[in-house]
């Protein structure tokens, strides 16, 4: 039993990286309606940004403070992720609201965007990216305050727009002619990083014949207030009774004062900051690239859709079947177990054959196919107005 119970635990720990993720993707998708395809991208950035706080507080304060470098950038993997969930709903999403195959594909382009900025991101390509935001919305910023700016705004933005990237795109030629090896190379390139974990996460509580990595512990306990915080802004304050209002009706919450934009630009912002604090989580589970966020994805999807999309108690029960199961059968558990019983030998063989990280995703996406055909509107269907919707 002690190999089952060790992967029954690993198992809670990636669902609750699934969770941390689902919670996010639960209040775009769920809330909102958005088919976010880059909130894995998100994931990655939070992850990326836990890796660069590392190196910080390893290049300025040395041995004395790295230890809590974990504490700082669980807030600054949320901030930046949320960010760019922000910069992203008001350039993009905000324009596609009730077409659900275009935002999905804009959100696709996004992710491609988003990957290949972390492999190719240099000093050239952050300052051309730096010049280009000051012209254009310096200039937007002092335009905007003419009588007429309404009328002269369509041609305008259009010209902004080619002067200011057309004098980013040449102050970034001329920096990279310069030679200097240092602006040029890449921050991060392709390959994937590692993050050290602090002291107090090495190691793990003893049971019997294993032990519990404490780095597990933490990522349930820092997912266990994850849910609480997002249960308690949703219900408790005045902001979550916002979004449950626009979510209800959002003509009827316009009429009676809503900001009913602000309110989709904070629920997207809100939803991706906690895709960061997942991919923060990560980097405690093995090294992180360019591509981390598509190994998550698909699985944060399921457990929004098995849950019940909306329904955060359905998420959790989601998040936590999937991975306990993705890992138990990928682990190879249930075929040790059955394999002293002799006339379980055919079930051995065929937990056995599934014994590897990609078959048990198989296997598992098998069954969720199998219950979706039972309950097709998840654990916890919605109900009421917002699934007639």
């Amino acid at each position: 039993m002690l190999p089952l119970l060790e992967g029954i635990f690993n198992g809670i720990s990636i669902g609750s990286v699934l969770l941390i993720a689902a919670l996010g993707l639960a209040v775009v998708f769920g809330l909102m309606g958005v088919i976010n395809l880059a909130h894995g991208e998100l994931m990655m950035l939070g992850a990326y940004t836990t890796y660069v706080v590392q190196n910080t507080f390893k290049a300025f304060f040395g041995d004395s403070l790295f230890n809590v470098y974990i504490l700082f950038a669980l807030p600054m993997a949320f901030l930046v992720a949320a960010l760019v969930g922000l910069v992203l709903e008001r350039g993009v999403i905000r324009y596609l609201y009730g077409r659900p195959l275009e935002t999905l594909l804009a959100t696709w382009g996004v992710s491609l965007i988003l990957r290949q900025f972390v492999r190719s991101v240099n000093w050239v390509l952050v300052i051309g990216i730096a010049v280009f935001c000051l012209l254009f919305f310096g200039s937007r910023w002092v335009l905007s305050r003419r009588l007429d700016w309404q009328r002269i705004r369509n041609w305008t933005m259009a010209l902004m727009v080619f002067l200011s990237l057309g004098i980013a795109i040449v102050t970034g030629v001329l920096l990279g002619q310069t030679g200097q090896r240092g602006i040029t190379r890449p921050w991060f390139s392709a390959r994937n990083v590692d993050v050290t974990a602090p002291a107090w996460l090495q190691g793990g509580f003893p049971i019997g014949n294993f032990q519990l990595p404490y780095a597990r512990i933490f990522i349930i306990i820092l997912t266990i207030i994850c849910l609480l915080g997002t249960y308690w802004f949703l219900n408790r304050s005045s902001w979550g009774l916002r979004i449950r209002a626009v979510t209800q009706n959002r003509n009827m919450s316009a009429c009676l004062g809503i900001p009913t934009q602000k309110v989709d630009a904070l629920t997207f912002a809100l939803g991706s900051g906690l895709a960061g604090v997942a991919g923060c989580a990560i980097t405690l589970l093995g090294s992180v690239g360019p591509n981390t966020g598509q190994n998550y994805i698909v699985d944060t999807f399921m457990v929004v859709v098995v849950g019940g999309v909306g329904n955060l108690f359905g998420s959790i029960i989601a998040a936590l079947a999937i991975g306990t199961l993705t890992y138990i059968i990928g682990s190879g558990s249930i075929a040790f177990m059955l394999m002293p019983v002799e006339f379980l030998k055919p079930v051995t063989d065929f937990f056995t054959f599934f014994a590897t990280t990609s078959m048990a995703k198989v296997m598992v996406f098998a069954l969720i196919i199998t219950f979706l055909q039972v309950r097709p509107s998840g654990i916890f269907p919605q109900k009421g107005r917002t699934a007639e919707l």
